[in-house]
């Protein structure tokens, strides 16, 4: 499967966030939204990454963009990483059965491991693909970079 890139139409999803909660992503027109994907909750480099986005909340909804987090995780195991977090906002998805279906549709399911890339993917109000980068696993997603891309 390809990787996702700018001047791409989103894959509409529906999956349940970490209070199993419907979420689809065609719901969210209108506004922006950052698809922070994390290889795998209970993780420091990834409880980091999520961490950042609900500290920088404020800062999404002043450039009209909802952020979610996405693993391939069960959304009963992202529900207790969320409160071990202290993340009462932001939505964490969890992308588990099909196991990864939507990274694979975005083109970052790595399959030898069984889970995603790490990787932010902005679409805007339209559903079009503005921004893409894939970092290596260990790296952290430097959070003012993504709202640079966002236009702060």
């Amino acid at each position: 499967m390809k990787r996702i890139a700018v001047g791409d139409t989103a894959p509409n999803f529906s999956l349940k966030d970490n209070r199993g909660e419907m979420i689809e992503l065609n719901s969210f027109r209108g506004k922006k939204v950052l698809l922070s994907w994390h290889p795998l909750a209970w993780t420091s480099v990834c409880a980091e990454q999520m961490k950042s986005l609900e500290a920088n909340l404020s800062e999404f909804e002043k450039l009209n963009t909802v952020p979610l987090g996405l693993s391939i995780d069960a959304y009963p195991s992202k529900n207790a990483w969320a409160k071990e977090l202290g993340i009462a906002a932001v939505k964490l998805l969890a992308d588990f059965w099909p196991h990864g279906g939507v990274a694979a549709a975005y083109g970052l399911f790595r399959e030898v491991e069984g889970f995603s890339e790490r990787a932010n993917v902005i679409i805007d109000e339209n559903g079009k693909v503005i921004w893409v980068k894939v970092y290596d696993i260990p790296q952290l997603p430097d959070i003012n970079e993504v709202l640079a891309a966002l236009g702060k």
